[in-house]
């Protein structure tokens, strides 16, 4: 079993940060690719940004200036600095990770969502 806990969200003002925390806990073996995920009202779920275990990162043009992903892989945790956020930023922002268990199986995992909203 593994579970991810993200916490962080909240609301702030246009042209304000957050910071996003994901963690990652269970019978975990190794964390390969970890993401944030974001869904506004009535769109798709849409890719926000992602780093492989060895910190290569990429993220949606959308964000990209103002949005930075890192992780800690000894605490299993990846993090989003927001910065400069607008309204359109406003969604659920969920992590995914992609890991090996320690029964050496694969699991992609998600997070139950946090609430970013950017208000104008």
């Amino acid at each position: 079993q593994v579970q991810l806990v993200e916490s962080g969200g909240g609301l702030v003002q246009a042209g304000g940060s957050l910071r996003l925390s994901c963690a990652a806990s269970g019978s975990i073996f190794r964390i390969n690719d970890m993401g944030w995920y974001r869904q506004a009202p009535g769109k798709e779920r849409e890719l926000v940004a992602a780093i492989t275990s060895a910190g290569s990162t990429n993220y949606a043009d959308s964000v990209k200036g103002r949005f930075t992903l890192s992780r800690d892989n000894a605490k299993n945790t990846a993090y989003l600095q927001m910065n400069s956020l607008k309204p359109e930023d406003t969604a659920v922002y969920y992590c995914n990770a992609a890991v090996l268990t320690s029964a050496l199986r694969y699991l992609e995992v998600w997070g139950q969502g946090t609430l970013v909203t950017a208000s104008s």
